[in-house]
């Protein structure tokens, strides 16, 4: 079985409480637990101990991120978790600088992971509909679907020398949500991949 860190990046608003990622969170963690792994769950929103989220990250098999998706991205506070944990990493923690060497200083950038063998997971949650992803003809992501608007998540991961997971998201959240439906692939997706 694997040991499984969950990390909780909601940051909470006014107009988004995170129920949805909280109980996304809790049931990971609880169907995880169900099936034999080990799980450590990070609440982003309650901070952060840097040698603890190091510890975490070193003890992982998997991590699996739950996000909520604002302005393209994952929210400011989780961004602040990464410049802290990932830069206090690059020591070899979570990677060796960032992969180059004197003898070679123009190849090799970003292949200095120390976290080989690992894998990571995105659970996303969009205020877009399904329907604005992977179509050539939708205006704002002209075709592009949610694995390359998180591209620079993913390089984030890589640069550890974790391997991807597939892609969990929920479409439509605030103007059509459907939990109940959510929940029942989230599960679907929770049995397939782990």
């Amino acid at each position: 079985m694997s040991n499984i860190l969950i990390i909780n990046a909601h940051h909470k608003y006014p107009f988004a409480e995170g129920r949805l990622n909280a109980t996304l969170t809790q049931m990971a963690s609880e169907i995880l637990t169900a099936k034999g792994h080990s799980t450590r769950v990070v609440e982003v929103d309650a901070g952060w101990d840097v040698n603890t989220e190091l510890d975490n990250h070193q003890w992982a098999d998997i991590i699996l991120l739950q996000s909520p998706v604002n302005w393209m991205g994952v929210p400011w506070t989780f961004k602040k978790y990464m410049d802290e944990i990932y830069t206090a990493g690059m020591g070899g923690a979570l990677c060796n600088g960032d992969g180059r060497h004197e003898e070679a200083p123009k190849k090799n950038y970003g292949a200095g992971g120390t976290l080989t063998g690992k894998r990571y997971m995105l659970s996303l949650t969009f205020n877009a509909p399904e329907e604005a992803f992977n179509d050539d003809n939708e205006y704002l992501f002209q075709g592009k679907g949610v694995d390359d608007l998180f591209f620079p998540m993913h390089m984030n991961f890589r640069f550890f020398g974790m391997q991807a997971m597939p892609t969990f998201a929920c479409y439509d959240v605030m103007k059509n949500a459907e939990p109940e439906r959510d929940f029942e692939r989230f599960l679907a997706h929770l049995n397939e991949n782990f």
